[in-house]
């Protein structure tokens, strides 16, 4: 997965923005203002950050030591930094960015999940 990809990937989810808060290198994906995807697009190995389920996280650390690891300058209990460099399948970078997004919408107020849902 490219870079291009990445960021076309993140914005196509309903609400999805990208922001610059920390820097003009780091690009950080938000819904409704909550981040669910942070990567430096232009670093290699490409790598972003993604919210995962605590037991989740762990299970895919061990399954793909080195490719999963927790997140870097993120609450390591629910981040991880995932390196999208080929070696995982794109297949499975663009499930763990889906239940990232998925994950923060699910901790949004209800009456903003509905407004999601709306066209």
């Amino acid at each position: 997965m490219s870079p291009e990809e990445l960021r076309a990937f993140c914005l196509s989810f309903n609400a999805a923005v990208e922001d610059f808060p920390f820097n003009p290198e780091t690009s950080v994906f938000k819904v409704l203002g909550k981040m669910f995807a942070l990567a430096e697009l232009g670093a290699r190995p490409l790598t972003v950050n993604l919210k995962c389920d605590p037991e989740d996280a762990l299970r895919l650390r061990g399954e793909h030591e080195g490719l999963i690891v927790p997140g870097y300058h993120m609450n390591k209990r629910h981040w991880n930094t995932v390196t999208v460099d080929g070696a995982l399948s794109e297949r499975l970078v663009k499930e763990l960015i889906e239940d990232s997004y998925d994950l923060v919408v699910a901790g949004l107020p209800r009456t903003e999940r509905l407004r999601l849902d709306r066209p």
